[in-house]
């Protein structure tokens, strides 16, 4: 297998995100995060990590996006920091943080990268949380003025735009489960944010379509396959209500089918509630194509005491299957799946992976990462793309996450999914075996 076979238009990306790398999260105007805040709160991250220092993008962006055209990949896709550009999440624009991404848009394209630009990767202004967040209904009047601002600010260099990044992922870990930032819990929250983080994504395609001439516009969804532990009916229903949450939640509206699960009383009520004032057009939206970011399958089994979904995830350390180091099941076939259940919606144009990736305990030795459990974790996932993709599906691009070791959200800066070393005491960058086998891979 190499790259070549899948085609010469197709796009090899690589992906980070601005609250993980960037660091610099006091300096030259840019607001508080949620994550920033999140951070102060003892016992939310692991070790007392934050946003700070990451990786020092903001200092470091040239060297970064240089290690990116040096291991071969053609597209660079980062993310812009609301609360840089709107310390206060609307009102005054900071000019200093502007200017930084038109640096780091302009280092993209001197070195031959198409910048694919994500508008938000989970770091909300700390100004909109204090307002409720994304539960407020102010939130999508204050986003789609963020949304404008780069459209209008960017658009003449940037065509490649992603709209949210997993919105399942920030509104469940968020504001349901309360384990990622802000630390909210309750079915209600989560049900409000659900809802307007559907609108968001499709209010911020039709922004860029109107504001960004040639636009090429997308968003992306966290996917994973179910499967019931058992073939018991309550392990079978555990599956079916996981999929609707996990999978179906967000796309199903975009497409114009409106909120799936409507045999689901939850889905039902919450469905039936938010259609008095959001008609199903509003959620409808007709990108040019949709990201998948996978990263393991889920086992689930019936539980009546977990509410709403009553279903809990069996770990595949205690089925003896596969995993990474942060206890994710490796399974390429599940991969393959779920790409097959994306791409069997009729109104899908075409999929972009835009991550991929896995997390191992990465040891520097003699100032080498020999890390080939990743690897292998990456040949086995390509060849399940590959499969798809020479089954004529419509897979336009494949992104692997991520450049470098950053900042892994709840887990601080013990999880390491990078292709790059860092050094977070020194900020050294030190290529892994990975880093080379990709760099290989995408010559031939």
């Amino acid at each position: 297998m190499k790259a070549a076979d899948f085609g010469d238009d197709f796009v090899w990306g690589i992906a980070i995100a601005a609250a993980q790398n960037e660091g610099a999260a006091d300096l030259d105007g840019k607001g508080p995060s949620i994550w920033d805040a999140f951070a102060r709160r003892s016992g939310k991250i692991k070790r007392g990590a934050g946003p700070n220092p990451g990786c020092d993008f903001y200092h470091r962006y040239a060297e970064d996006i240089a290690l990116v055209k040096t291991l071969g990949f053609d597209t660079f896709r980062f993310s812009i920091s609301w609360p840089r550009l709107l310390p206060e999440g609307t009102g005054k624009i900071n000019e200093a943080g502007i200017n930084f991404y038109h640096r780091v848009i302009d280092c993209c394209l001197e070195n031959g990268l198409v910048p694919y630009v994500t508008l938000y990767h989970w770091d909300l202004p700390e100004a909109l949380e204090n307002e409720g967040g994304w539960a407020a209904y102010s939130v999508n009047g204050a986003f789609n003025t963020f949304v404008s601002l780069c459209a209008q600010t960017y658009g003449d260099k940037v065509k490649n735009w992603i709209i949210l990044n997993e919105p399942f992922g920030f509104t469940s870990l968020g504001y349901m489960l309360g384990i990622h930032a802000p630390g909210q819990t309750g079915v209600t929250s989560f049900f409000t944010a659900v809802h307007h983080a559907a609108i968001a994504q499709a209010d911020g395609g039709r922004i860029i379509r109107a504001e960004v001439q040639n636009a090429h516009i997308g968003t992306t969804f966290s996917c994973s396959q179910v499967f019931p532990h058992t073939d018991a009916d309550n392990d079978h229903l555990a599956a079916y209500r996981m999929d609707i949450l996990l999978n179906r939640m967000f796309v199903e509206p975009l497409l114009g089918m409106g909120y799936p699960g409507m045999d689901w009383e939850v889905m039902e009520k919450f469905a039936i509630s938010h259609s008095t004032w959001r008609h199903t057009e509003k959620l409808a939206f007709d990108f040019d194509f949709i990201g998948l970011q996978n990263y393991f399958p889920l086992t689930v089994k019936y539980n009546a005491f977990v509410p709403v979904v009553q279903a809990w995830e069996v770990k595949a350390k205690s089925r003896l299957k596969p995993h990474t180091a942060m206890g994710w099941e490796v399974n390429p076939d599940s991969f393959y799946a779920i790409i097959k259940q994306f791409a069997a919606y009729p109104g899908i144009p075409k999929l972009y992976i835009t991550e991929n990736g896995a997390a191992y305990a990465d040891k520097l030795k003699d100032g080498k990462v020999d890390d080939q459990e990743r690897i292998r974790y990456f040949e086995l996932y390509l060849g399940a793309l590959l499969k798809a993709k020479q089954e004529g599906l419509n897979i336009a691009g494949y992104m692997a996450w991520t450049l470098m070791d950053n900042f892994e959200w709840a887990e601080g800066y013990q999880t390491r999914f990078g292709l790059v070393y860092t050094d977070f005491k020194t900020q050294q960058r030190i290529i892994k075996s990975s880093g080379y086998w990709w760099q290989d891979f995408l010559r031939k």
